[in-house]
């Protein structure tokens, strides 16, 4: 039986991100010389899922092993991915697809995390010691999955043992809280002069450039404090490392069944458990390049085949006073808010007031 490996992506407005995830692709590619590797996007890029599984199985592939490339299991890896691949898989009597699980925190994603961070503070080793002075700021992608959130908090605490900061928060640059800004401006409160900022991002993206001119910002108010700013991930090789682990993990069907998302998918499929949001996954014509993920509203909708909606639904912590609206009326540490036009401000400010009074 033939196999082919297929990377599933989100996919971004960014085209930075877009080729670096091409990257990616190309680094697993030369690690499986002899297999057909491919990739998609669930939105936004090109080529999409559907794109990329088509040309595995016009290469003549019966068993397409697919991983998301994705740090956590949030919405995407549990429930978008999986219900593309499983209906792909219907319409294709005879192809078998097998599904792997997200990077999570393998002990190849911590090395690689801690690279960037030693990296940027200009050290290749470290003693015991030596970072009892400093400050780390993990800043995670957030989702409005609880657990997801729960594993970047998880990270900090370990990179923070690890490396032996001093002190250490974990912060989100969109849905859930603490906001980056409000979570840089409680930092500064705590005395250190040194605070490292490192994204647990992949790619690069609009959301890294906001997390960036963040740091900046906040640094024009406190000029004793010298903050650095971390890479994202990239391509390492320990990132490479861990796709293929978890390639082979889903190839050899080596997942426990609190790991398999495929299963797990298909169980809550029957209870009417899945809020679908891309089953879709066809590539969207980028209306504005500009645009990230919007932090101020992560609910977005899109013409397709299908007879359901597409959005994101209302983070129940909406209005939490140091979630993901705050950035609004936080002064210095949110002001790149004053690139809105006014009425979007306005608009902002009255949809708080509404949800904090509902």
């Amino acid at each position: 039986m033939k196999k082919g490996i297929m990377i599933c992506g989100h996919g971004s407005r960014s085209k930075s991100a877009e080729k670096e995830f091409g990257l990616l692709a190309t680094g697993l590619k030369n690690k499986f010389p002899k297999t057909p590797v491919e990739h998609g996007f669930l939105e936004y890029s090109a080529p999409n899922i559907h794109m990329g599984l088509d040309s595995l199985l016009a290469q003549g592939v019966e068993h397409i092993v697919a991983v998301p490339g994705m740090l956590f299991a949030a919405t995407h890896a549990k429930n978008d991915i999986p219900s593309v691949l499983l209906t792909y898989q219907k319409k294709h009597p005879g192809l078998k697809i097998s599904y792997g699980r997200e990077l999570a925190l393998h002990s190849e994603m911590i090395t690689a995390f801690q690279s960037r961070i030693l990296e940027c503070l200009g050290l290749d080793h470290i003693h015991d010691g030596d970072l009892y002075d400093t400050m780390l700021v993990v800043v995670g992608r957030g989702t409005s999955d609880t657990y997801a959130n729960a594993e970047a908090a998880k990270l900090t605490r370990i990179v923070t043992e690890n490396l032996g900061f001093g002190w250490s928060e974990t912060v989100y640059s969109g849905v859930t809280f603490p906001s980056v800004g409000q979570g840089l401006e409680i930092a500064s409160r705590l005395g250190y002069k040194k605070v490292v900022v490192a994204p647990y991002f992949l790619f690069s993206g609009k959301l890294i450039d906001r997390i960036y001119n963040y740091v900046d910002r906040v640094n024009e108010t406190l000029p004793d404090v010298t903050f650095y700013k971390a890479h994202y991930l990239a391509d390492q090789d320990h990132v490479i490392n861990t796709f293929v682990e978890r390639i082979y993990e889903a190839e050899n069907g080596n997942l426990t069944e609190d790991l398999d998302l495929m299963l797990s998918f298909q169980k809550r499929l029957k209870l009417g458990q899945v809020d679908i949001h891309h089953h879709h996954a066809e590539y969207q014509p980028i209306i504005d390049p500009e645009d990230e993920e919007n932090l101020l509203s992560h609910d977005h909708d899109h013409d397709h085949d299908h007879d359901h909606g597409h959005s994101h639904g209302v983070y129940k912590h909406i209005a939490h006073p140091n979630g993901p609206r705050t950035m609004i009326d936080q002064g210095v540490c949110c002001c790149f808010m004053s690139q809105f036009p006014e009425h979007v401000i306005e608009e902002e400010r009255l949809i708080i007031k509404t949800r904090t009074a509902s």
